[in-house]
């Protein structure tokens, strides 16, 4: 079994020499407001940033985590011919906000914000998470860090539409998602999942595993027409396949993780159960957080 450092290496390695990814624009029930996908690759853990263009202007949800990713997102956003007004930070890991330095480089005039859990989270991590991946990705990492202004109180809007940001006031504020009433769409962040291991380390306990199906179950009562996953494989299902795909895992992992004596049996029942899932790393370490081999 390969080590943490060295899918760490890989990891790095992959983010360096960024290849695979690419962007699909998704059809909406309104002719007004459109949404185009950007997936990136492994080396940059298949994070998606989501372009929501109206007539003239347009909304980025979400801003990679290298910078190689985050100027073909700029090349998206031109290619669109619409006027950048906002940008949204959904969560505060590096690969959701590192990429907003090129982003705000490229359209100076752009706002940035986030909810204040994210901006906590940003702000108590990111001198750390800087340091360790810094070395790792060379050119690719952030020069200076943007740290996002707070979500105004009106929220967010796309030339007159609601882009509106879900859970902030619920048990779980740091599970928040995007919710778009006119397309019937949910940009769902760090919360949905599309074949790829889920990020389990951020959820270590069993109540904030069940605290993930609360949102998850939360996304599926508004009966969205379109879910986009904040993390997927290059084609990978969409919509609410990704949801139930998220709580297929988080249900299986918890009935592996009672049955298993350690990390390793733990890895090998959850390979056996989804042997094409990408992101190994985040099974990794996640079965050695939550066995309480590691700490996260």
């Amino acid at each position: 079994m390969k080590t943490l450092r060295s899918l760490w290496m890989a990891v790095a390695l992959s983010a360096a020499t960024v290849t695979g990814a690419y962007a699909q624009t998704e059809a909406s029930a309104d002719p007004a407001l459109d949404l185009t996908v950007y997936n990136a690759d492994a080396g940059s853990f298949h994070v998606n940033s989501v372009l929501v263009t109206g007539e003239q202007d347009a909304v980025l949800i979400d801003a990679q985590f290298s910078r190689a990713h985050a100027h073909r997102v700029v090349a998206e956003i031109l290619d669109s011919g619409k006027n950048l007004t906002t940008v949204y930070v959904s969560h505060g890991d590096p690969d959701y906000y590192f990429g907003l330095e090129v982003i705000k480089a490229a359209f100076p005039q752009v706002e940035i914000y986030a909810s204040q859990p994210t901006i906590d989270w940003i702000n108590n991590t990111v001198e750390k998470k800087v340091a360790f991946w810094g070395p790792k990705m060379g050119t690719n990492a952030p020069d200076r860090p943007i740290i996002p202004q707070l979500l105004p109180k009106q929220g967010l809007s796309l030339e007159g539409k609601a882009l509106e940001v879900k859970g902030l006031d619920s048990d779980y504020p740091g599970r928040s998602y995007v919710w778009i009433p006119a397309i019937k769409a949910v940009v769902g962040g760090v919360n949905v999942y599309s074949d790829l291991h889920l990020w389990v380390a951020d959820a270590q306990s069993k109540a904030d595993r069940q605290g993930w199906m609360t949102v998850l179950e939360g996304i599926e009562a508004l009966q969205p027409k379109q879910v986009i996953p904040g993390h997927a494989n290059a084609g990978a299902p969409r919509g609410l396949a990704a949801v139930n795909f998220t709580k297929d895992y988080l249900q299986r992992f918890e009935t592996e993780l009672d049955r298993s004596a350690d990390s390793s049996v733990l890895i090998e029942s959850m390979q056996g159960l989804y042997p094409d899932a990408g992101l190994g790393i985040a099974l990794q370490i996640g079965a050695k957080v939550t066995k309480g081999e590691m700490k996260w």
